[in-house]
């Protein structure tokens, strides 16, 4: 069968899996659909934002389907129509076995690590917050078990210590689309050779990668230097590290902390004293040095680069973040 009669049904939902998509309909492949999460109310004034791949979608007139419930009798009806030989999902969401059993081929799914390692909702970022010098994308057979199914391709990818989880995301995103593409020709002229996960020789225990919620976002400074420098950069841009600032008078304020570096500099002082001249430098003690804060952002304010904040923000050593 040639590329162009595979009947393709597509799901994804955030910018990740537009990449892919954008490798499919320009490489000529058949898209027949795509599915996307429901429309969500966005920004203050709480209008329905279309997802990124929603966008796409609209733009290169692929039909298109929003369901609410996957089980949904009428949704299952029309994805039945689109008669699809292959799905793929990038960044969707869990498909019960009606779903992704349907096509002939099956259902395959793109995962931002090398799997079995970080199963779950945030991959790239406990990656990183780990501090793993690798990562990397797996194509693999959708199974009942969330990302347990056969292996059919890997890319390794290296994380530099300066990488923060916005530019591993965004290299991920780039190999990925071209991974997909890459699966659906290994399948089409029958050379992949799957492999269940359990047999992928990995050494060390499974780190897994669950949802992360804002409380998973809050620094702990009772930790060394390295791990929360570490956590900073997994969680930068989004959803942003933070941390109390307790001023002299007030109540404490959050601030958000995208940029840090490692000072291994000895002290005796509780982690969360904060040391500032008042015009270019804040840096907080950590349990083995102190933890400099490249670039923050306070409530209501815009993303500033340490000096630019402390132009027009007093503050001194009476400050710290609490603990």
């Amino acid at each position: 069968m040639k590329k162009e009669d595979l009947r393709i049904v597509y799901m994804g939902t955030p910018d990740f899996a537009v990449e892919a998509l954008r490798c499919l309909v320009e490489g000529g492949y058949n898209v027949v659909g795509v599915i996307t999460m429901p429309d969500k109310p966005a920004g203050r004034g709480h209008k329905l934002q279309y997802s990124p791949v929603k966008q796409y979608a609209l733009e290169h007139n692929l039909p298109l389907l929003q369901p609410e419930k996957l089980k949904n009798e009428e949704f299952l009806d029309a994805l039945r129509a689109w008669k699809a030989d292959l799905q793929i999902v990038v960044a969707f969401r869990m498909l019960p076995e009606v779903v992704w059993n349907m096509p002939r081929l099956g259902t395959f799914n793109l995962h931002a690590s090398l799997l079995p390692q970080y199963r779950g909702a945030a991959p790239i970022n406990w990656a990183v917050i780990n501090g793993e010098t690798e990562t990397g994308i797996t194509t693999f057979f959708l199974k009942h078990e969330i990302d347990t199914g056969e292996v059919i391709q890997q890319v390794r990818v290296p994380i530099a210590d300066t990488d923060d989880v916005g530019i591993v995301h965004d290299k991920l995103m780039v190999l990925g689309g071209k991974l997909v593409t890459e699966t659906v020709d290994a399948i089409l002229d029958g050379s992949i050779h799957s492999i269940p996960q359990e047999e992928m020789g990995v050494t060390g225990e499974l780190k897994p990668a669950p949802k992360i919620f804002k409380e998973t976002c809050r620094i702990d400074w009772n930790q060394p230097v390295k791990r929360i420098y570490d956590f900073v950069r997994g969680l930068s841009p989004y959803p942003a590290a933070w941390a109390e600032l307790k001023l002299p008078e007030g109540e404490p304020v959050v601030v958000k902390i995208f940029q840090t570096e490692k000072i291994m500099t000895p002290h005796s002082l509780e982690p969360g004293t904060l040391q500032t001249d008042g015009k270019t430098y804040i840096r907080v003690a950590a349990a083995d040095g102190f933890v400099g804060i490249c670039a923050l952002q306070l409530p209501g304010k815009k993303r500033l680069k340490t000096d630019e904040l402390l132009r027009g923000f007093r503050l001194t050593d009476e400050a710290r973040f609490v603990r």
